[in-house]
């Protein structure tokens, strides 16, 4: 076989692999999950077809158990983040602390102008800090966030946050977790946005749709 044969067969190949990955991606039906709190239920609907790989790395955390006993640790409320020019309004959830250091590797940035997953009332996404580092940390969006979008400014880079689902129930019991009591009365953002105590999650786990 020459070179040039072999190349072209590779090429194909490849292209063959990313299109059936591609098609199994459009095809992919949403996937449903219960998050079990001490304030109620919620349920994600999670958009396998628009952001695949944010909702493969969400679910293989579920999986691993590691969102078990875990909790919902931060609100962020319009006045209680008074270093911040560009305002936001959610809640965040983490693994269980024993699971902090047991995690995955971080994943490549699905930004919104390619998914079309706007951070609307209800949207779930993932937390990160620079543009590929979103690991185990996500969150809940409380109203329209349109700053967490690509070319929002919340994080500074302007490559926004990666939606990967919706609540489909629950969303009082989002409402509950934002309104209970956090150190408001500290000086910093992060200290100001802590649950206290936290909200506690006793599992994460697949449901039927």
């Amino acid at each position: 076989m020459t070179r040039s044969l072999f190349l072209r067969l590779a090429a194909a190949a490849l292209f063959t692999t990313c299109a059936a990955t591609a098609a199994e991606a459009q095809g992919a039906k949403p996937v449903r999950v219960r998050v079990q709190t001490t304030l109620g239920d919620i349920v994600l609907e999670l958009d396998a077809a628009k952001a695949p790989n944010t909702t493969a790395n969400f679910l293989r955390y579920v999986e691993a158990g590691h969102y078990d006993s875990g909790t919902f640790h931060r609100t962020v409320k319009m006045d209680n983040q008074p270093e911040s020019t560009i305002k936001i309004e959610v809640i965040q959830a983490g693994v269980h602390a024993d699971k902090a250091k047991a995690g995955f590797e971080p994943i490549k940035l699905e930004r919104t102008n390619a998914s079309g997953l706007l951070h609307k009332d209800g949207v779930v996404s993932m937390a990160r800090g620079t543009a590929d580092s979103a690991t185990s940390g996500w969150f809940i969006c409380i109203n329209d966030q349109p700053s967490l979008d690509f070319g929002g400014m919340r994080n500074p880079d302007g490559q926004g946050f990666a939606a990967f689902g919706r609540v489909v129930s629950g969303m009082d019991v989002v409402r509950k977790i934002q309104q209970a009591p956090s150190s408001a009365d500290r000086t910093t953002n992060t200290e100001a946005q802590k649950l206290t105590p936290p909200i506690a999650v006793a599992t994460v786990s697949r449901v039927a749709p």
